[in-house]
């Protein structure tokens, strides 16, 4: 069921990534020219994601019809449901729907307008209608009622809520002119409003630098609890996350959020650099508009982007010296949850990580 009216106006609100869980969704990875090697490697890392999780709370994944046998085979675990949603690619955070609750425990979903990023202004691939679909076919497997955008443009990855009405993102993203150009920031303000029922927006001004997605803040900025948020950090000067840090602290530091309060700012190193092989970008086909791979290009590589579940942190590792102090850190920052590393370099030569393609839907 498709509804006219708003979250808001309903009693529905976006809540925290903390709140408990029903599930978590993905979607299965295997388009060939952005998953190397015929998206092998990724489906085994999307697997370990996966069975992660599964400890914690029920996994959901989409797999496309040719892909479903497979998938099937390798996702052996009590907790993973496997069911056949089409799709263009594998970034359930972005396509599927956010998630609205009420005081009553009843469930619901915001299905925004997805472009690929940018649609043909800078977009990863085209076309992208199926991946457009996916938050409706979710909602009906759920039977959640669904509240549809069709002239706003956002992804999930772009955004972050406490729960108690403060969102925050960032304005490489949502005021880039690949997204809503027919809107103002006050405007667009006014539909996260309506459809997640914030009261304060904080606008960082970038993302992590080089991230495909125009600066996503789940790569580079989240809560850990209300009033607290983790910040990707250097103190590389020369590094051109540098400024991008500096002016998301600057920022963070004035903020108030919707309840008064000062925010206490964590710093999480970033690693790396990091940077793809020439092998494993000639693994990638080689399609006209779709994102490019090459060894030159510095990896969005970050710690940030991990998933809260019920219980446990689901978080990335590199094979990087900074993993064991981002895992001190994530066990300082959450000691009710139990921190598990899953290696996420494969996602990251795909555009992402563990928060990209994971979507949390809330109990009801």
């Amino acid at each position: 069921m498709t509804l006219t009216s708003t979250p808001r106006a309903d009693g529905f609100h976006m809540p925290a990534e903390w709140a408990p869980h029903s599930q978590t969704w993905m979607i299965w990875p295997e388009r060939p020219d952005n998953w190397r090697l015929g998206g092998k490697p990724a489906q085994a890392a999307f697997t370990a994601v996966a069975k992660a999780i599964a400890e914690f709370e029920p996994v959901t994944i989409g797999v496309s019809a040719k892909q479903y046998e497979n998938a099937r085979a390798r996702l052996d675990h009590a907790n993973i449901r496997v069911v056949e949603i089409s799709n263009d690619d594998a970034w359930v955070r972005d396509t599927g729907p956010t998630f609205v609750t009420n005081n009553q425990g009843e469930v619901r979903g915001v299905d925004w307008a997805f472009n690929a990023w940018g649609g043909f202004n800078g977009g990863l691939y085209a076309p992208w209608q199926t991946d457009d679909q996916v938050a409706r076919k979710i909602l009906e497997i759920e039977r959640c009622a669904r509240y549809r955008t069709d002239d706003f443009v956002l992804e999930g990855g772009s955004i972050h809520v406490d729960g108690e009405g403060t969102l925050i993102t960032t304005e490489e993203c949502l005021l880039n002119a690949n997204r809503n150009p027919h809107l103002s920031r006050e405007q667009i303000e006014t539909v996260l409003r309506e459809h997640l029922s914030i009261d304060t927006v904080i606008w960082l001004p970038d993302g992590l630098y080089n991230d495909e997605t125009d600066g996503h803040v789940d790569n580079f900025c989240c809560y850990v609890r209300p009033g607290e948020v983790l910040l990707a950090w250097t103190d590389d000067r020369n590094d051109p996350n540098y400024p991008r840090c500096q002016a998301a602290m600057q920022v963070l530091e004035n903020a108030r959020d919707a309840k008064g309060r000062q925010l206490v700012v964590h710093k999480m190193p970033i690693p790396g650099p990091l940077h793809a092989t020439a092998e494993e970008c000639a693994g990638v086909d080689m399609v006209d508009g779709s994102q490019e791979r090459d060894p030159s290009i510095r990896l969005a590589g970050s710690y940030v982007n991990f998933l809260i579940v019920n219980g446990g942190i689901i978080a990335p590792s590199f094979d990087d010296p900074k993993d064991a102090e981002a895992r001190t850190l994530l066990e300082q920052l959450f000691p009710e949850h139990r921190v598990v590393m899953v290696p996420g370099r494969e996602i990251l030569l795909g555009g992402g990580n563990i928060h990209c393609i994971t979507q949390q839907q809330p109990a009801a």
